[in-house]
């Protein structure tokens, strides 16, 4: 009897694809910050799959889903293999800054193509997309900065979370115009991930809020100086 391999072989989609590169990625940015803090093995992967899986499950949740890697053991393997990356090349990694820039980056960008593409298959509207696709993108960096006793980046002055709802608008629009899914994915993804460079390169940020500090805080200064 013939074996159909074509029919017995599922090949992963666009989108599967893009969301394992995206879990890799962020998850060695996440290992790599944890190992500058001095973390142990399981403390390291614990705060790299959270990095990878926070923003998704934060997601899934609010839509009413299972969140994903409940059903799928792929994420918490690739969380591995991404602690294993860092464990061989860990000096190459911390000693150069631009590459957890890198990883987070690229993840941040093809976490947001997940997040919207998952959202509209729920049958929801764009501006609910783009608000899931900034948390997908986003939301698991936040844990790991909180996870690792750091201001949350979407909290400073950089530009982060604001990257992926412009990120979000250029999808819409593509998809608007129908542009086909790889063609809107990457100017969706290129958005992210050019905002993200010309901030940083440029120092670009929005502005802060100064409002006036409590009068214990300033008591405080006042018995420093």
């Amino acid at each position: 009897m013939a074996i159909d391999i074509a029919s017995t072989l599922e090949l992963p989609t666009f989108t599967q694809i893009l969301d394992f590169v995206g879990t890799f990625a962020f998850a060695i940015s996440g290992i790599r910050l944890a190992s500058a803090k001095h973390f142990d093995l399981f403390g390291a992967y614990v705060v790299g799959l959270t990095t990878a899986v926070g923003g998704g499950t934060m997601r899934d949740v609010m839509l009413g889903l299972t969140p994903f890697w409940m059903t799928n053991s792929f994420y918490l393997i690739c969380s591995a293999l991404a602690l294993l990356w860092v464990l061989i090349f860990g000096k190459q990694l911390i000693r150069q800054e631009v590459t957890w820039f890198l990883f987070d980056t690229i993840g941040l960008a093809l976490f947001t193509i997940v997040g919207i593409e998952k959202t509209l298959q729920c049958g929801l509207p764009w501006w609910t997309a783009i608000i899931m696709g900034t948390m997908t993108g986003a939301a698991g960096g936040m844990l790991r900065d909180v996870f690792i006793n750091e201001v949350p980046l979407i909290f400073r002055k950089e530009i982060y979370a604001l990257a992926c709802v412009i990120g979000g608008a250029a999808y819409i629009i593509c998809r608007h115009y129908g542009c086909d899914e790889i063609v809107t994915s990457c100017m969706c993804g290129g958005t992210v991930i050019l905002i993200r460079c010309l901030a940083v390169k440029y120092k670009l940020s929005l502005p802060t809020l100064k409002g006036e500090e409590a009068a214990p805080q300033k008591q405080k200064k006042k018995e420093r100086e």
